[in-house]
């Protein structure tokens, strides 16, 4: 029985792939030391989270 060489096409193959990339991770400044750091973590520079102090700073 005869199959066909290409189902998708490169234009479609790609399309769907589109999706697939890694998206740039979000950096928030701090209010008080103004350094950059992951929205909802730890502020490894400091040791805050949401204004307590929760692990001793690395420095």
């Amino acid at each position: 029985m005869a199959v066909p060489k290409k189902k998708v096409t490169k234009s479609r193959q790609g399309m769907r792939r589109s999706h697939d990339k890694l998206a740039k991770g979000s950096y928030r400044e701090d209010k008080e030391t103004g350094e950059l750091h992951r929205p909802h973590h730890i502020d490894p520079k400091t040791g805050m989270y949401r204004g307590r102090q929760v692990v001793e700073p690395k420095m």
